[in-house]
């Protein structure tokens, strides 16, 4: 991977990293619009809402670079596939062009991989047929599985059409881990990407998550994480001017 440092990073790729999550079940219609707003003004790649979310979203941030996301069976993965697709459908027609999809955890767990493979593939097939520039993130919820279903379930995602395998949901009791962040990322081709959410609050997370090749982020936290990112790189440049100021000053003294 190459070496990503806060040195390194601009601000842009930091925040083009971002889904900003607006997830929280209790948020008011006002604390949606804010939460929009806040992702238009910090230039974030994406907002992920809930489903009755998306057509305020799509709206509130026409004109603007951000894109709209959704979850799909969220947070548990227990729909029945039809009822994936049938709310697939109804968030691209409302202007979601993401889609992060539950799987069916018990499935998985139970060894019917196929079943899994096949209805994450019915959803794909659905969606893209819909609107096909539509990107699918498929969440296998990792605080309930093990490194082998973890790799089962990157390989299942490759195979069945998606673009991306995240970690979690962020309502279980765990989320992302480094750990797992590698694991995915060395089980799928460089086709898939990789997003990490669930507990991502600070700068130096992201940076660690950005390390392991994962290329998205999603975090609650967004504009606290950016704020840092900015104060932070302020100071990196104040520490590199400071020594040819104070050598300035010694060659004026002479």
């Amino acid at each position: 991977m190459a070496h990503i440092t806060v040195d390194t990073l601009t601000y842009t790729q930091l925040a083009k990293s971002f889904d900003h999550a607006l997830l929280r079940p209790e948020m008011t219609t006002s604390e949606v619009v804010l939460g929009c707003n806040l992702a238009a003004r910090y230039d974030v790649k994406s907002v992920c809402v809930k489903p009755c979310d998306v057509r305020l979203a799509a709206e509130t941030l026409a004109g603007t670079s951000v894109l709209v996301g959704t979850v799909i069976s969220f947070p548990h993965g227990n729909s029945p596939t039809s009822i994936k697709i049938a709310e697939s459908l109804q968030a691209i027609d409302d202007g979601a062009t993401e889609l992060d999809v539950v799987i069916n955890i018990g499935l998985l767990r139970g060894g019917e991989v196929q079943k899994v493979e096949d209805e994450v593939r019915a959803v794909v097939q659905a969606a893209k047929k819909r609107y096909l520039g539509v990107l699918i993130k498929v969440i296998f919820e990792n605080a309930y599985l093990s490194r082998e279903e973890i790799v089962l379930a990157c390989k299942l995602t490759e195979r069945a059409g998606a673009e991306f395998v995240k970690t979690s949901t962020g309502f279980a009791a765990t989320g992302h881990t480094i750990e797992d962040l590698r694991l995915m990322r060395e089980s799928v081709s460089e086709r898939i990407e990789v997003k990490a959410s669930g507990g991502v609050k600070t700068l130096d997370q992201v940076v660690a998550i950005l390390q392991t090749g994962t290329t998205r982020v999603g975090s609650s936290s967004t504009d606290k994480i950016l704020d840092e990112f900015k104060r932070v790189r302020g100071e990196l440049c104040t520490s590199r001017l400071l020594p040819k100021t104070l050598d300035t000053r010694v060659e004026h003294a002479k």
